[in-house]
């Protein structure tokens, strides 16, 4: 049986839902006690925080590790992880034969059988795009009622960009999104993996909840300005911290029109990460400023 572990939040509902977070699981599955009921103080004045301590119930541990499994091992990320490395051998040879190649970069690109499968996409009719539809839903709906989690799923389909959108809605949607989208990311990996079973044509699928992937965006290319900010003040180079190739060519397309640095990876999956330079003309940037700096 597993070992309690301790959270604190301003309610007891917080803290259970923190918990549940934590521990990948619906309160229904989670066996907590209340250490501290904590205090509201007096007009915030002397508040103190409710503690519990929670472990997963000890019959739906095996359930839990089990989905857990499924959506770690199916990650193209961990599932190619031996591809990745053969290939990231190939590029660092190619960067030492072209050192003015932005190699790293092309590393965020396609590869050649994403683009052939891009190709591939076809505009679907009402009849294959409710198909697609309804396996999508069907699928998404078996895996969250083996985790005892009720979820709505709703999925349309764009007859302009050929998307099958799967918008996710309900309690705990943190459980969902993951860490920077891991979980999310699993599911949309195993969603677009059942669609296109037997299909001649690629069905792009994107998976999301709470508007998470348009926010991530935004945060992503906030980041990226303000490191390249960072570079430019300091004439340091910046290491991010390692990220999924979705969201380092986020990064990368952030910042590619940005005449004072420039951006690579480095690393092996699923730790490679994102590293803002300044360019050898950078210097440049700092006389500009001073010199507007001093008008």
């Amino acid at each position: 049986m597993a070992d309690y572990i301790e959270f604190s939040a301003k309610t007891k509902s917080d803290a259970i839902t923190e918990a549940c977070q934590k521990l990948s699981v619906t309160s229904d599955r989670l066996d907590y006690v209340v250490v501290d009921e904590g205090s509201a103080g007096f007009l915030g004045i002397g508040s103190k925080p409710v503690i519990i301590k929670a472990r997963v119930k000890e019959d739906a541990v095996s359930e839990v590790e089990d989905v857990k499994t499924i959506l770690k091992e199916n990650k193209p990320e961990y599932k190619n992880n031996r591809n990745n490395k053969r290939d990231n051998r190939e590029n660092k040879s190619n960067r030492e034969n072209n050192a003015n190649k932005a190699s790293d970069e092309k590393n965020e690109k396609p590869s050649e059988s994403k683009r052939r499968e891009r190709s591939q996409i076809k505009i679907l009719s009402e009849e294959e795009a409710k198909t697609a539809g309804e396996e999508a839903k069907k699928f998404l709906t078996d895996v969250f009622s083996a985790m005892g989690m009720s979820v709505n799923v709703a999925t349309s389909y764009n007859f302009n960009d050929g998307n099958l959108n799967i918008e996710l809605s309900g309690d705990d949607m943190g459980v969902l999104i993951g860490k920077r989208g891991q979980t999310l990311d699993s599911l949309q990996y195993l969603s677009s993996l059942v669609v296109n079973k037997g299909t001649a044509e690629y069905i792009r699928v994107k998976v999301d909840t709470e508007d998470y992937r348009s926010r991530r965006r935004e945060t992503l290319e906030n980041l990226a300005k303000n490191i390249a900010y960072k570079v430019k003040r300091t004439r340091r180079s910046v290491s991010l911290e390692p990220m999924n190739p979705y969201e380092r060519r986020i990064i990368h397309s952030a910042l590619q029109n940005d005449q004072y640095v420039s951006t690579h990876s480095e690393g092996d999956e699923p730790y490679r990460r994102v590293v803002v330079t300044l360019k050898n003309g950078g210097g440049r940037y700092n006389r500009s400023r001073n010199y507007n700096n001093n008008r």
